[in-house]
């Protein structure tokens, strides 16, 4: 055998190979994940993974690192979903019908921020928001139009509702006994994920505390009554959304799934009573080996944690069954059909991590609520993955592979350090009244949005191979004054027919129950609406008793002058609000704010850091605003410029009344920008109505602090 022939046959010397990796490449042996992920090696190999424990080999077996159950798509595919809701119920329905019939297998409910937020359609705070981002819900009659020709027995139901699930929920349960389904029969999930709203998404209404008795009610009321129909959805994907790194989404929601454990065994439940009807739901992302392993550790960490904490003797408690959503903050504005390729890059990581249910996002989303061509596009990937692909021959195949082994090692050992932290601070409720969690989120959001603009993390069309004449396909539009007009007509005929006696006394009994702490507020909710109570009268009756929530600051700064710190761009930044300074007397003033009931604020928190570490003066608007107490509050903060952040279509009736709020004060020399998702046809109108400069998805922060002093500066961009 020649010298060649012998190395060639001779075994594998690790510890060679890698020590001259680098030598030979130029690259360390150990790198970062470009996402915020944990460290990444160039080569896995033997040594990299930890041997799997015998039961861990099993799929369907504890603690079901492989898969939920033994089979999994062998037996059963996953279900296909696509969460949508917009305008009116009429709308909405004619779209899940129409999905039902070309192989869409469960419905998932997407609602209007007003409804989310308690309020009725004709609310004056309700206004600019109805119907756009989500379907208008205001009664039972609303939720029987929703579901018309549906048998809601047959149809698996998930409802992405939190802050106003008591009416929402107790209406479907309502609709479901008035069309002769029993109890039993009903399937689906309600989201009832009070904690991610106050860390992230902030459709809460109610503190913390009286939000966690609601969780814990519907959780006790579904255990008892409807054993098919998850109680919760404890939901790490707005984490994502909101900026956290896969590490974060991991640790955070199994903390939140704890702490609604703890709340249901402190109202007098057995955890083996309600623990196998919790649910999970996650974001994933673009880092495709990491999304795959962050859903296999995410079945293995909760197994063991609730196996530590809460002992139970069913091994169906320890099971972690979880729904997925492709990325939302990974589509682009900019050359939007690369969006199907990365939905369906995240869709395939869903699949090959194991989850039980899928929704794809469509590729126009970064723009607008989807339209039917982009929606048929987004479920068709999903079918074509399960029906042209062999994903769903085999159980876990990535298992066993030493990358992902080592990743689901990695990421189990990293969450519960985190966790670590969570419980030194008081346990999950604690460290989201702190700020704790949300000033760690908002960093890691902030921290990437630093690495795109300095072009270390590369997307396509953004801060790559970028293109100057792509056109912007056509969006799906919501005719606000419509939907508003045909709900309050809806409404005044409800509270005309109803028996006005027969609501005021289940209002008044479910005041009884929040109150005395007797009885079951989820039950209480079921019997106001079935008597045609609203959905706005059930959350103000808790209201009163309670009050509205409203969150702290939770801004961090110094991330973008560290991240920029010798770049010359960031340098003349700073000196022309230095410039500005000595001219004006003062520092350019900025009110940043998000109108109406939109509470994602993530965007809006990165304009903040942004501006703050160039030098700004920078205010935060608190949350859900009105356009005239916007311009109040920059009147009275004597500010040079409003920033409004817009991601649910408001911006078309809100920043219009903002506008007219400064002209009626006698302020309209305050100059207001706009950003978010606005549609290139609005931008041109907003600019028409007096906007100064409207940024798209994907500008730059540093460009935004340039347009913004142009425009202060008199300057022409």
């Amino acid at each position: 055998m020649s010298d060649d022939e012998a190395k060639k046959s001779a075994p594998f010397d690790e510890p060679r190979w890698l020590a001259g990796f680098e030598k030979e490449t130029g690259t360390p042996p150990v790198a970062t994940s470009p996402h915020g992920a944990p460290a990444r090696n160039p080569l896995y190999t033997a040594r990299d993974g930890v041997a799997l424990s015998e039961s861990d080999t099993t799929p369907g077996a504890a603690p079901f690192t492989r898969g939920a159950y033994f089979s999994m798509y062998t037996g059963r595919p996953w279900t296909v979903r696509q969460y949508a809701g917009f305008a009116t119920a009429r709308d909405s329905n004619r779209f899940y019908r129409d999905n039902l019939a070309r192989g869409q297998t469960g419905l998932s409910v997407a609602f209007d921020l007003p409804t989310h937020r308690g309020y009725d359609s004709d609310h004056e705070r309700a206004r600019g928001d109805v119907g756009k981002a989500g379907v208008a819900i205001d009664s039972i009659e609303d939720v029987a139009v929703l579901f018309d020709g549906i048998d809601l027995g047959a149809v698996s139901v998930s409802m992405t509702m939190n802050g106003a699930v008591l009416p929402v929920l107790g209406a479907y349960f309502a609709l479901a006994a008035e069309r002769g389904n029993p109890p039993q029969r009903l399937r689906g999930t309600i989201q009832n994920d009070i904690l991610k709203e106050f860390m992230v998404r902030h459709t809460y209404i109610y503190p913390p505390a009286p939000s966690m008795r609601i969780t814990a009610d519907v959780i006790a009321e579904c255990s008892a009554h409807y054993p098919k129909f998850n109680p919760v959805s404890i939901s790490g994907y707005h984490m994502q959304e909101a900026g956290a790194t896969a590490v974060q989404e991991l640790a955070y929601t199994i903390g939140n799934g704890l702490a609604y454990v703890e709340a249901a065994l402190a109202a007098g439940g057995a955890v083996d009573d309600f623990a196998p009807r919790l649910s999970f739901f996650f974001g994933v992302g673009m880092d495709f080996f990491t999304e795959v392993a962050k859903l296999r550790a995410a079945r293995r960490l909760w197994a063991e944690l609730v196996r530590e904490r809460f002992a139970p003797s069913r091994e169906s408690s320890l099971r972690l069954r979880m729904h997925c959503q492709t990325s939302g903050v990974s589509l682009t504005a900019q050359q939007p059909l690369n969006n199907v390729v990365r939905t369906t890059v995240e869709a395939l990581a869903a699949v090959l991590g194991g989850t039980q249910s899928l929704h794809t996002n469509s590729f126009d989303e970064a723009l607008a609520l989807p339209s039917d061509r982009a929606a048929t596009v987004a479920r068709n990937t999903q079918l074509i993955l399960r029906h042209e692909t062999d994903v769903c021959e085999t159980v876990d195949p990535l298992g066993g592979s030493y990358l992902i082994e080592s990743l689901t090692d990695s990421m189990v050992a990293q969450a519960r350090q985190l966790l670590q932290e969570v419980d030194a601070g008081g346990g999950m409720v604690a460290a989201i009244e702190s700020g704790l969690v949300q000033r760690r989120i908002a960093r890691a959001a902030t921290e990437r949005q630093v690495r795109l603009e300095r072009g270390n993390d590369k997307l396509v069309g953004v801060n790559l191979y970028v293109s100057s004449d792509e056109r912007e396909p056509e969006i799906r539009r919501i005719d606000n004054a419509a939907v508003l007009a045909e709900q309050r007509q809806r409404l005044e005929r409800l509270r005309a027919m109803r028996d006005q006696r027969a609501v005021d006394e289940s209002l008044g009994r479910l005041r009884h129950v929040a109150e005395s702490g007797e009885g079951n507020l989820l039950r209480a909710s079921i019997d106001c609406m079935a008597v045609r109570a609203t959905v706005g009268e059930v959350s103000a009756v808790l209201e009163e008793l309670w009050g509205r929530y409203m969150p702290k600051d939770n801004n961090v700064t110094g991330v973008y002058s560290a991240g920029f710190d010798a770049d010359p761009k960031w340098a003349a930044l700073r000196a022309r609000v230095d410039t500005f300074e000595a001219r004006q007397g003062r520092r350019p003033r900025l009110l940043v704010a998000k109108l109406g009931q939109d509470g994602h604020d993530r965007g809006a928190k990165l304009i903040a850091s942004g501006f703050v570490d160039a030098g700004f003066v920078v205010d935060l608007a608190p949350m859900f605003r009105t356009p005239e107490e916007v311009a109040k509050i920059a009147i009275d903060h004597d500010v040079h410029a409003i920033g409004i952040s817009s991601l649910a279509g408001g911006h078309e009736t809100l920043v219009p009344r903002l506008l007219g709020a400064l002209r009626d004060a006698g302020a309209a020399d305050i100059a207001v920008v706009c950003g978010g998702i606005v549609p290139a046809e609005d931008r041109q109108a907003l600019i028409e109505q007096g906007v100064a400069d409207v940024f798209v998805p994907g500008t730059p922060v540093l460009d935004c602090i340039d347009r913004v002093l142009n425009v202060l500066s008199g300057e022409v961009a």
